[in-house]
């Protein structure tokens, strides 16, 4: 049978419907989509996709599943190495990791990984009646700070090891990142909640509205009999311009404009969290926060969004995905352009005029592509006397994030570097004995599976430890 050379394509809301509400964009393979999407993988017996998984999924094992009919040993099979099955199906970039190592993709589009993970556990999130079972207890202990993408990948292997494990969440619901970042229609709340509920069922425990460096500290962690600690806490510290104009009323962090519509749910509308919803609003930056925030704006009501970009299209890091959507949509990408000021009215007249003080536009500097910078990239150099001004009544920066120095600040001894990551060996071990580290809390915002990745090694490392230490007692 003739290989066909393209993925099946994924059915989506279409654009200009989907961009009015808040329900998932993507609908997911059936399962004649998701078979005969299978039968392009070529089975490859060196398995070069499973180098480009961080947590080395044995995907030609479950894709073959799935041809046999086997959609419960595909999901079993694919969670030996994953925790988050149906998370990592919808927001891991697989076009850059597993099936940018594709066999197939060499001559013609690389199967649908991510595609076919997503139809697997979905599958089972709605078929399943068994829950997990806890194993026999071996009798240790281990504390994880933060229940994001890392901190539950490592709670849930050390909880299939038999560990005591006990979450603790700064905020009042359980994910992280994936509940206070990531939109609902990319990643309905209802499947995080459902990964979440599983690791419960395997016997992890989680407290949430506890902050570690405030609540308690590290010390005290081990103070209350847990025998080493994972520090998964994130990168929730937004990054800033320092521009004239960013403490202007209607000038949010992309954090707190998503922390507000996804986590306190102010897209519903009985919500009673405040949130700008703006005619007219630019976006700065050009990852997957910053479409994020910019489809999650639209659908709050803007009329006009800007995505204000200071390189090109090439260097746009999002997820392509996302910025065909976001096309679709109709937001309006502003490339080679970065914003020099912030405007906002003032009524010299009326100090006590209730417009004063809120946006009205930004100034913007059109930019050309110079000499490559320290990452290879093509480094942007302002173009002079090119400046000109954008309309608009909300201004959102998504430039990045940094992990917040509370837990550095407050436990003695911990080595981070200049970007406040914390320093790890390779195993994710800390300069502090018996704590360990991953994800953003250490690289600075990064992916969901990268996370995923860290938290991983950094539970084989734990177990690692903790039994050599029962073995030399």
């Amino acid at each position: 049978m003739a290989i066909n050379p393209k993925k099946c394509a994924m059915p989506t809301q279409p654009a200009n419907v989907r961009g009015t509400n808040f329900d998932e964009v993507a609908l997911g393979y059936t399962l004649e989509m998701a078979k005969g999407e299978a039968e392009r993988c070529l089975n490859c017996k060196n398995k070069p996709c499973v180098s480009g998984c961080p947590v080395m999924i044995d995907i030609p094992d479950f894709i073959t599943l799935i041809k046999t009919g086997d959609l419960e040993g595909a999901y079993q099979s694919i969670l030996r190495s994953s925790s988050l099955p149906a998370v990592c199906g919808r927001v891991c970039p697989q076009e850059t990791q597993c099936e940018s190592k594709c066999t197939l993709g060499i001559k013609f589009e690389p199967v649908g990984i991510g595609r076919l993970e997503r139809f697997v556990a979905d599958w089972h999130n709605e078929h399943a009646s068994e829950t997990p079972v806890a194993p026999t207890s071996n009798g240790h202990k281990v504390a994880v700070v933060g229940s994001g993408p890392s901190g539950l990948t490592c709670a849930g292997d050390l909880a299939k090891k038999g560990y005591d494990v006990t979450v603790f969440e700064a905020l009042h619901t359980a994910g992280g990142v994936l509940v206070y970042g990531i939109p609902e229609f990319r990643l309905p709340k209802a499947i995080v909640a459902k990964e979440v509920d599983n690791l419960k069922a395997l016997g992890v425990t989680i407290k949430t509205n506890v902050v570690i460096g405030k609540t308690l500290t590290v010390d005290d962690l081990f103070s209350m009999g847990f025998e080493a600690v994972f520090i998964g806490s994130g990168a929730g510290l937004p990054n800033f311009m320092n521009i004239p104009g960013e403490s202007l009323k209607g000038v949010y962090s992309a954090n707190e404009f998503l922390t507000r519509s996804n986590l306190m749910k102010a897209y519903r509308p009985d919500s009673t969290t405040p949130i700008m919803q703006g005619e007219k609003v630019a976006v700065v930056g050009g990852g997957n926060v910053a479409m994020d925030a910019a489809r999650t704006a639209l659908r709050l009501g803007a009329d006009k969004v800007y995505i204000v970009y200071r390189r090109s299209m090439e260097e746009l890091p999002a997820r392509a995905e996302e910025v065909e959507h976001a096309q679709e949509e109709g937001i309006d990408f502003q490339l080679l352009r970065n914003p020099v000021e912030i405007l906002g009215y003032q009524n010299p007249d009326d100090p006590k005029d209730p417009k004063n003080g809120f946006v009205t536009g930004m100034r913007v500097i059109k930019m050309e592509l110079g000499e490559p910078d320290e990452k290879g990239r093509r480094r942007p150099v302002p173009v002079d006397g090119s400046e000109y001004e954008l309309t608009v009544d909300t201004v959102i920066i998504s430039i990045g994030t940094s992990p917040n120095p509370l837990i550095k600040d407050t436990t003695q001894g911990l080595e981070v570097n200049r970007y406040g990551g914390i320093i790890v060996t390779e195993e994710g071990l800390t300069s502090r004995e018996a704590v360990y580290a991953g994800g953003d809390a250490v690289t600075g915002a990064a992916t969901v599976i990268s996370a995923m990745g860290a938290g991983k090694t950094a539970a084989k490392a734990i177990h690692e430890f903790l039994m050599n230490a029962e073995k030399n007692a």
